[in-house]
């Protein structure tokens, strides 16, 4: 499981949109959340909108595998969803907050690589925040104050990236995942492969 996290504007999703097509073998989590669609947002695809009361149902049965509340909205991660990724082998990219990433952290350590991404600075996070055009003036402005609480988490995190260009911290990302992939307690049928090769010595 790789979790993405980063103030608002740095760059985390566009980075977790670009994985999913570089890497055949990851699949996104797709989170909960009661915030409104935006207009070039898809159900099912970027995020499932759900009202509140769906949101606290789905927490008191225990459907969610994190949770967290942000700018206001409840956010989420399926718990069903993720244990059917893995149980067909694939590697999970989840684009959720600090908050999150503490409460997965917290259910399967060894199974979570945490990445941090970080602005090259607060002008330029301001500037990409204003030519998201998503948001209001006061909405970027609370994020923006917003930023520095998060950013104060990024030693919670196994890597830290600083997101001077997309191209970079993409390269950057993928080196990370296919480290991680060859770490020893994450490789499959490894083990026995050793077994086999001492055996065949003696």
């Amino acid at each position: 499981m790789l979790v993405l996290s980063s103030p608002s504007g740095a760059g985390k999703t566009t980075i977790a949109q670009r994985l999913l097509k570089a890497d055949k073998n990851v699949r996104m989590s797709v989170s909960v959340t009661t915030r409104p669609q935006r207009e070039n947002e898809l159900p099912g695809k970027d995020y499932h909108f759900v009202n509140t009361k769906t949101f606290q149902q789905m927490q008191k049965n225990g459907e969610l595998l994190e949770y967290a509340t942000v700018f206001g909205h409840f956010y989420g991660t399926p718990r069903e969803k993720v244990e059917e990724l893995l149980a067909g082998g694939n590697d999970i990219v989840f684009d959720i907050d600090w908050q999150g990433a503490q409460q997965i952290t917290e259910k399967a350590r060894d199974d979570v690589v945490k990445i941090f991404i970080l602005p090259p600075s607060t002008k330029e996070l301001e500037r990409r925040l204003k030519n998201r055009a998503q948001d209001s003036e006061d909405v970027v402005a609370t994020r923006m104050k917003n930023s520095a609480s998060e950013i104060t988490h990024w030693a919670e995190y196994d890597y830290v990236l600083i997101n001077q260009t997309l191209d970079h911290t993409m390269k950057q990302v993928l080196t990370i995942l296919s480290a991680e992939r060859l770490r020893r307690h994450r490789g499959a049928g490894i083990s026995k492969f050793v077994e086999q090769l001492v055996s065949d010595s003696s």
